[in-house]
């Protein structure tokens, strides 16, 4: 019980697996994503903040560092599954709400526990550390495809991860955005031209929805 229940339960997003069921050349956990998706959103909130954008630091760190918490209860479920319809992904949010609310009343000092669900709570919003965390998200879905689509895995799945990341990184707005699109994605295309599939097809394409 108490904080201890809670440290420990870390140890389980290292032990989950993301895009399980396919054949992956590189397996990424949970735990290996979030601190990733804490180190691009650092980077892209020092872009927003050297365009005059003024940043909650407090805020960006809390809800990038713990934003796959509630994966602990029910998995990574693949995105084209949770996102196949709205109220499919209200009810998965639901139930990892309602499950990362029971842990925290049952587990956590009394005192800590506006600062738990303060914390732990879907970060993704239209604030803009909620945006950054979004872009951050996606950008590591971008680098994870990418990776397995360079080694070549040709698994649809891989495709359609990075084709999907990247439009909806697209209709973000924010600074950031502009300069992933315009500094850092032609590095990516230039960096793949051995790939079984056709990166810079794919992401033409995926600019152009």
């Amino acid at each position: 019980m108490g904080i201890h229940t809670y440290f420990q339960s870390l140890n389980d997003l290292e032990r989950i697996i993301r895009c399980p069921g396919k054949f992956k050349f590189e397996e990424h956990s949970v735990s290996a994503h979030s601190w990733k998706v804490v180190q691009y959103a650092k980077t892209l909130a020092d872009i927003e903040e050297s365009n005059g954008v003024v940043i909650d630091w407090k805020k960006l760190y809390e809800i990038t560092s713990s934003h796959d918490y509630g994966e602990i209860f029910i998995g990574d479920i693949k995105t084209p599954v949770k996102h196949y319809s709205m109220e499919l992904r209200g009810m998965l949010q639901q139930v990892e709400e309602g499950m990362i609310a029971m842990f925290i009343e049952e587990n956590i000092p009394e005192e800590f526990k506006p600062i738990f669900r303060r914390q732990l709570r879907e970060g993704k919003d239209d604030s803009v550390e909620g945006l950054i965390l979004e872009v951050a998200d996606k950008l590591d879905q971008v680098y994870e495809a990418l990776t397995e689509l360079q080694r070549g895995n040709t698994e649809k799945e891989f495709v359609v991860m990075y084709r999907e990341a990247l439009i909806k990184i697209k209709k973000i707005k924010l600074h950031c955005v502009d300069y992933f699109l315009t500094h850092i994605l032609p590095d990516i295309v230039k960096e793949s031209p051995n790939c079984p599939v056709d990166i810079q097809k794919i992401t033409r394409e995926a600019l152009e929805l």
